[in-house]
């Protein structure tokens, strides 16, 4: 695999971890993937759960609790470190700001059109800023804005397709159909990068429901300078979540993972779990609103509250939460290492080539 820049970060092995909330993706996974030359990506999402001691509301804890985490990352790794925060999370403009003051490498903002995203940056920040699409019109949509309003390009594009864990950015019945496949959207995203080409070489990384070494080597030759991969991170030790959220990966089938509305107001892929069913019975709703961490979330019209649903889950406990996963994520057997994994997706990309 041939290394590419994001800006002025030479990513050496062309692989990133996809961030992953409430809890998963942290600095223990984040800087073990950094180690292994890929970008290491922190989740902000509900990132001041976890630190229910710091002081301040919750709002404040975000803050705090983001800044430890780059901080204990930059402890373990001199790799790249990234942020991963979703543009729908009401502290988004706070917590851009601190990543930013805080020097991560990159911010990935998906979950909504970052527009605003570059008017963060200061006269010596450092941090890149790499935007998460699921389409070539939101990719236009956003150089063309950054470019205008703020003389500035992307410095990647991640485009992740409807194959992705988590909230995805399709209509329900967008996600099973081959023309919103990665594959359709691949050609469409490098064709808008390529407008920009004579002012700024943008990156295209691939995303959603990559899982093998052949899988890579597959987008590779489409045209993408490297992959974004979140589900086959989670089944290893340095993964922040909890064993047992890793073991939903280990006994699960394939019939266990579907697709589920979140109070986000996008659809979003899952294993199946007590926690869900409770949730089509009407047995999670909220009965107020403790942290109003998402814009679009109304607490009175909202089936259950997803932020407690994913710390929950992550902490383990399953009948309180459930877990956001990759269309393949149920392939996973065992419990790795980071470079158990890579190594593993490494020798799949060679054989795939021969």
């Amino acid at each position: 695999m041939n290394s590419f820049f994001i800006g002025k970060y030479e990513i050496k092995l062309p692989i990133i971890q996809g961030g992953m909330g409430v809890g998963v993706s942290l600095s223990g996974l984040a800087s073990a993937v950094a180690d292994q030359g890929g970008v290491g990506v922190i989740s902000a999402a509900g990132i001041g759960l976890l630190y229910p001691k710091f002081r301040g509301d919750y709002m404040e804890k975000c803050i705090l609790g983001l800044k430890e985490e780059l901080r204990k990352a930059r402890e373990k790794t001199k790799g790249v470190i990234g942020v991963n925060i979703m543009v729908a999370l009401s502290n988004f403009a706070d917590l851009a700001r601190t990543a930013i003051a805080e020097k991560a490498d990159v911010i990935f903002a998906g979950a909504g059109l970052p527009l605003d995203l570059p008017s963060f940056l200061q006269k010596d920040s450092k941090t890149m800023l790499v935007p998460i699409v699921s389409s070539a019109r939101a990719a236009k949509v956003i150089c063309d804005k950054w470019r205008q309003n703020f003389n500035y390009l992307p410095d990647a594009i991640v485009v992740e397709g409807p194959k992705a864990g988590g909230h995805l950015g399709f209509k329900n019945n967008q996600i099973e159909d081959e023309h919103y496949s990665l594959e359709q959207i691949i050609p469409e995203v490098l064709d808008v990068a390529g407008q920009y080409r004579n002012e700024k070489n943008i990156p295209v990384i691939a995303a959603g429901g990559i899982t093998t070494g052949e899988d890579i080597a597959r987008f590779m030759k489409m045209g993408v300078a490297g992959v974004q991969l979140g589900s086959v991170f989670v089944p290893t030790h340095e993964c922040d979540a909890s064993a047992e959220f890793k073991n939903v990966y280990i006994n699960s089938g394939e019939g266990d993972i579907r697709i589920i509305q979140s109070p986000v107001g996008m659809p979003g892929r899952a294993f199946d779990g007590e926690f869900i069913r409770n949730v089509a019975e009407g047995k999670e709703k909220p009965k107020r609103c403790s942290f109003h961490c998402i814009k679009t979330c109304d607490y009175e019209k909202s089936p259950y509250c997803i932020i407690k649903a994913l710390y929950y889950a992550a902490k383990g406990n399953l009948a309180k939460g459930y877990v956001f996963a990759g269309k393949n994520a149920y392939l996973t057997e065992k419990i790795s290492s980071v470079k158990e994994v890579i190594d593993k997706l490494m020798a799949e990309y060679r054989l795939s080539l021969k």
